[in-house]
């Protein structure tokens, strides 16, 4: 044995140049092969830097590419292509027709009704929603979240759960691989004696779906018997409510933006989670949703904005965009990060420089010091454009989109790479004016309790650490 060993040593020693440049040559043919046969779009800067690490390390880097390098997974029956031809829309408004037709050419769910929807003005209403969806489930209860806090609030939320499962509701929880982590690790052996079903999305270190590790599920929703959804930014956290606060982030919890409503929206969220349940549990997926277009619905209409890996297009990023080029009036927006790729970037300073009034609100500090650190650059962009950047003294946590009077995009994807290319996140699409109007009031009550932000020209050192932060990002 110590002879072989120290003939592969001696030959290693001998032809490492040629060992190395067949490794090289190997990486990038697994990537080029990755990439063009599996659509895996990239953006600029992930794809250099994967192919220089590869040149470079490829000791290193192809093991990190075969274990995180995978950015979309289809389902088979979306591999093949959703997409269908877009039909005319119902809404008599221009913004929200395209944005209808958009998401429907992309393969998304119908525009559905819903009904009493209610905008959580606070973390206490936001509790007491939640609570009462929990409590009111009799048949089903499905739930997903990216975070499952071990603090007083998490512990009432487990012990909801485990009291519906006593009851004989079945109740299912999906909590991410990583997130579970992040804010105490939960007691999984207490919810499988009281009979919850639990199972981590893509646990990190014992995940047979190689390549997926840094695809993380972001989507946050709580769904009783198909009928009651519960959604929007909010983790199941103290934090992101009204409980114990961070003391790192100051004396007070986060503002945060969640929602509940009831009707056919919520069967379809209910759908989506089975999807994403299936994948969790390596199970064959749910028949596909039906491309037929169905009868027209009566009351106000929503669409269920699925975005990230299971998606064949960016669909959160591509609606957000369009509607970028085709906004008329007003964008208005909150967002705890704002680290844009170039392409969402561009068609926000365009839309300031044609005379479209754009607001965006942020946290003066949020709770990742890097994000912080790279919006900098896309921040004096836009406001070199015309754009207003307002700074609350206060951590927010809330992501919503508003396109003029029509359109409402509101749930759990940031504005920032991996939200919007790399995590699976769900997102509403609202349709109706009196519910843009009720998200208006939220993030219009956000802005005017903050400061305007001021563009301050950066040096030679900062303008090279933020783009590196920046090269980086997308991965981060």
């Amino acid at each position: 044995m110590s002879e072989f060993l120290t003939l592969f040593v001696d030959l290693i020693d001998r032809h490492w140049e040629v060992l190395y440049g067949l490794l090289v040559v190997v990486g990038l043919g697994i990537y080029v092969a990755a990439s063009q046969g599996l659509h895996q779009r990239r953006h600029p800067a992930a794809a250099i830097a994967w192919v220089l690490g590869i040149v470079l390390l490829p000791y290193v880097t192809l093991p990190l590419y075969l274990t995180f390098g995978s950015r979309k997974v289809l389902a088979p029956h979306l591999a093949q292509g959703s997409r269908r031809v877009a039909v005319a829309a119902r809404s008599t408004h221009a913004t929200a027709g395209r944005a209808q037709q958009l998401c429907m050419a992309m393969g998304l769910p119908d525009p559905v009704a819903y009904d009493a929807l209610s905008i959580h003005e606070d973390g206490t209403q936001a509790l007491d929603a939640l609570r009462r969806i929990v409590d009111g489930a009799s048949r089903t209860l499905e739930v997903s979240t990216f975070v499952f806090g071990r603090d007083v609030l998490g512990d009432e939320i487990a012990e909801k759960l485990k009291q519906r499962a006593r009851a004989g509701v079945r109740v299912r929880l999906l909590i991410d691989g990583i997130g579970i982590y992040l804010g105490g690790y939960p007691d999984l052996k207490g919810f499988a004696q009281a009979g919850v079903e639990v199972i981590r999305f893509v646990p990190p270190f014992r995940s047979p779906k190689r390549g997926r590790t840094n695809l993380r599920n972001h989507r946050k929703m709580v769904i009783a018997d198909g009928l009651h959804l519960w959604c929007g930014g909010r983790n199941l956290s103290a934090e992101y409510f009204e409980g114990d606060p961070r003391p790192i982030l100051g004396s007070k919890p986060w503002l945060d933006l969640s929602f509940d409503l009831g009707g056919e929206l919520a069967r379809q969220a209910q759908q989506q989670f089975e999807h994403d349940w299936a994948f969790a549990t390596e199970r064959p997926a749910p028949e596909p949703r039906s491309s037929a277009t169905p009868a027209p619905a009566s009351g106000p209409l929503a669409q269920l904005v699925a975005s990230g890996p299971d998606q064949p297009d960016d669909t959160l990023f591509t609606l957000l965009v369009s509607s970028c080029f085709t906004s008329e009036k007003r964008i208005l927006a909150v967002t705890p990060y704002f680290v844009p790729d170039t392409a969402l970037l561009t068609a926000l300073t365009l839309a300031a420089r044609r005379g479209i009034g754009i607001d965006l609100v942020l946290p003066a500090r949020s709770n990742h010091r890097l994000a912080d650190f790279a919006r900098h650059r896309s921040l004096r962009d836009l406001v070199a454009a015309g754009a207003r950047v307002w700074l609350h003294p206060r951590m927010i946590h809330a992501k919503a989109v508003l396109i003029d009077d029509e359109l409402a995009l509101a749930g759990s994807a940031n504005l920032d790479g991996r939200s919007l290319f790399l995590n699976y996140e769900m997102t509403i699409a609202f349709y109706d004016r009196q519910a843009v109007s009720g998200f208006s009031h939220w993030i219009d009550a956000r802005r005017l309790e903050s400061e305007p932000y001021v563009a301050r020209r950066p040096g030679l050192l900062r303008e090279l650490a933020e783009g590196l932060i920046l090269w980086l990002a997308f991965q981060l």
